[in-house]
C-alpha cells in the first residue's frame, strides 16, 4: 500500500464527506476515538489494579477482560454510527438523483404551459385558460419545491456552491421588495423600508442573500392578517449590516419555537392557516447565512408577530 494511500485514508474530513456527516459523527473518527478509550481505559485499569491486586495474572486477566468488554462495546457503536451514516449518505443521493430527474420534466411542463397560455399555437378560450393559469401557478410550485429539495441536498451534503464577492444588501432588499408587491397589495399588506444612507458592501452570494431576503419578507407578508403592516430594515452594527423583518402576523407558538429552523417543520399557526409551504425556507435561510459567517435568529409571540433577522459581516475589500 502506497503512502498516498495510507494518507488518503487517514484523511477523515474527507472521507467523511461521503456520507455528509461532520467529523465527531463520522463513523472511521468514532472508531479511532473509541480505539484511544479502550487504550486510556486499559492503562488505567491496569495502574489501580497494580495498586491493589498483588497477584500479576489476576490483574491480566481484569485488564483483558474490561479491554475486551470495550472493544465489543466500541464495535456495535462504530457499526450502528456507520449503519445510520450509510442511510443518511443513500438518503441524500436519492433526494439529489430524484429532483434532478424531476427538475427537467417540470421544466418542459412549464414551457409547455406557457405556451399554450400565450396564444401562439392557437386561441385558448377563456375558461380553458383559466385551468391553464391554475397548472401553470401548480408547476411553478412544485418546481419551486424541487430545487428546495435539491439545495437542501446540497447543504446536507457539504456541497452547497457559493460565489462570493462584495455586493449591496440594500439593492438586493429594494428588488426584493418591488418584486412582492404585487403579493403584497393582494394580501393587503403594507410594506415598509428603513435603511440607513451609505451603507458598505458584504461579501456573498448575491442569488443566495437574496433568496433568504425573500424568504423572510414572503413568510411576513404571507402570515400576516388582513390591513397588516410588514417592516423592513436594514442598518449597520460595528462590523456588520444588520437586517431585520416584522410583521404584525399570527405570530409562533412558543413551544414551537425551538423548532423553527428544522427540516419540513411547520409551526401549529401555519397549519391552522393553511398557508402553503414546505418547511424547508428556514432551515435553507439558516445554513446560508451560517455558510456566510453570519448570523441568524427570531423573535415571535403568538397572534402579535413575529421578527425575524440576520447578520453579515461588511466587506473589508477595495470594493466598498
Amino acid at each position: 500500500m502506497s503512502l498516498k494511500t495510507i494518507l488518503s485514508q487517514l484523511n477523515f474530513r474527507q472521507r467523511c464527506k461521503r456520507y455528509g456527516l461532520s467529523l465527531w459523527q463520522c463513523p472511521d473518527f468514532v472508531f479511532i476515538i473509541m480505539g484511544i478509550v479502550v487504550i486510556f481505559s486499559a492503562l488505567f485499569t491496569y495502574t489501580i489494579s497494580f495498586r491493589y491486586i498483588e497477584d500479576p495474572l489476576l490483574i491480566a486477566l481484569i485488564v483483558i477482560l474490561i479491554s475486551w468488554v470495550l472493544l465489543i462495546l466500541g464495535y456495535i457503536v462504530t457499526h450502528a454510527v456507520e449503519k445510520l451514516a450509510e442511510a443518511t449518505r443513500l438518503k441524500l443521493e436519492f433526494l439529489t438523483i430524484m429532483s434532478h430527474q424531476l427538475r427537467a420534466p417540470f421544466a418542459n411542463l412549464r414551457w409547455v404551459i406557457d405556451l399554450l397560455v400565450s396564444g401562439r399555437i392557437g386561441s385558448v378560450p377563456e375558461d380553458q385558460k383559466e385551468y391553464l393559469d391554475i397548472l401553470k401557478e401548480n408547476s411553478a410550485r412544485l418546481e419551486e419545491l424541487i430545487n428546495k429539495i435539491i439545495t437542501v441536498s446540497k447543504i446536507e451534503s457539504g456541497r452547497l456552491p457559493l460565489e462570493k464577492k462584495p455586493i449591496s444588501l440594500k439593492e438586493i432588499v429594494q428588488k426584493v421588495i418591488h418584486g412582492s408587491k404585487v403579493f403584497a397589495e393582494a394580501s393587503n399588506v403594507e410594506i415598509e423600508f428603513h435603511s440607513e444612507d451609505n451603507l458598505p458592501n458584504v461579501v456573498g452570494d448575491e442569488s443566495r442573500i437574496r433568496e433568504v431576503v425573500e424568504n423572510f419578507i414572503d413568510n411576513a407578508i404571507k402570515y400576516t392578517k388582513n390591513k397588516g403592516k410588514v417592516k423592513v430594515s436594514l442598518l449597520k452594527k460595528g462590523n456588520w449590516l444588520y437586517f431585520e423583518v416584522k410583521d404584525s402576523g399570527i405570530g409562533i407558538p412558543k413551544e414551537d419555537q425551538k423548532y423553527i429552523f428544522q427540516k419540513f417543520f411547520r409551526s401549529q399557526t401555519a397549519l391552522r392557516r393553511q398557508a402553503r409551504g414546505s418547511g424547508l425556507g428556514l432551515f435553507i435561510a439558516k445554513s446560508i447565512i451560517l455558510a456566510h459567517k453570519g448570523k441568524i435568529g427570531f423573535s415571535s409571540e403568538e397572534g402579535k408577530g413575529s421578527t425575524f433577522w440576520f447578520t453579515l459581516p461588511i466587506s473589508l475589500s477595495k470594493d466598498n
